[in-house]
């Protein structure tokens, strides 16, 4: 259980690490063809240092890597601000999103899949303006009307990745409680409800209900989501979110646990249709 940075810059070294493998070169003929020691190559395979984007770049064309999508998320991993300005977005606002935010934010962006149990509010890439403010505002300490604006801006923008070419595939189990608990008030939730109504229907986005008679379930101890990359699985992450910080899981046993638990969650929750009855239900309540 790491923090981000240093879980991607295992995961980058290893993935350096088999690329170089498949392209057929020792971690000495690595270094030649790029004009670097061993020493350097190895450090950055093992995670021990940090590498930079420029360098990143060259290993991948040393090992003749042309997979775009591919390249994209290395350098992200990397900490690049290189490339499409739309895919980076989120670095026109380093002043007011903190460092765990900005690399969620990233990984998001470049993921092909993400599962995600929440047990207190709606999912960001789910929200309504109005729905977000409200959130921001309690979960942020006295944030100034330009701060809070920012804020609720980054997690709208987020959204996009729901419309992309492709889109993100979205699959979400919401606790009973996240549909009951009126964030800004009832025209706020119910707003909230219609929304999560309509994207229900949308076909990148599945989203299941877990009811209180449910009972205790695995997913009681809190939320997570977990982030699936097509062509590099070994980059698969969770994430746990926490007041102050996030937490990144990333071994094979951890990622198996969770995977499990995301499984068990989906057997217990009400079907996708059914859930859209039990929202409308909630919705005509209010």
């Amino acid at each position: 259980m790491q923090h981000g940075p240093a879980v991607r810059r295992r995961k980058l070294g290893a993935e350096l690490r088999a690329l170089r493998a498949g392209a057929g070169l020792t971690s000495g003929e690595a270094a030649r063809l790029v004009g670097w020691h061993q020493s350097k190559v190895s450090r950055i395979e093992t995670g021990a240092s940090g590498v930079k984007p420029a360098d990143v770049r060259l290993l991948l064309d040393a090992y003749a890597v042309r997979d775009s999508q591919l390249r994209d998320l290395l350098m992200v991993l990397a900490g690049s601000d290189d490339g499409n300005e739309r895919q980076h977005w989120w670095h026109a606002y380093r002043g007011v999103l903190p460092p765990t935010y900005r690399d969620f934010i990233s990984l998001e962006s470049q993921a092909t899949a993400m599962r995600t149990l929440e047990t207190s509010v709606v999912p960001g890439l789910l929200q309504t303006p109005e729905y977000a403010r409200a959130v921001t505002r309690a979960a942020v300490d006295g944030p100034d009307d330009d701060r809070l604006d920012a804020l609720v801006e980054v997690r709208l923008a987020r959204q996009d990745v729901l419309r992309a070419d492709p889109p993100l595939e979205l699959h979400a189990v919401l606790d009973e409680a996240v549909l009951r608990r009126e964030v800004g008030g009832p025209e706020v939730m119910a707003r909230q409800l219609e929304r999560l109504t309509r994207a229900a229907r949308l076909p990148q986005v599945r989203l299941q209900v877990l009811p209180f008679a449910a009972g205790a379930h695995i997913g009681i101890t809190g939320p997570f989501v977990i982030f699936s990359f097509s062509n590099t699985s070994d980059l698969d992450v969770v994430v746990l979110d926490h007041l102050t910080s996030s937490l990144h899981l990333e071994r094979k046993e951890d990622l198996e646990a969770y995977t499990e638990a995301f499984n068990s969650l989906r057997y217990h929750a009400l079907s996708i249709e059914d859930s859209l009855d039990f929202i409308a239900a909630i919705h005509h309540d209010k």
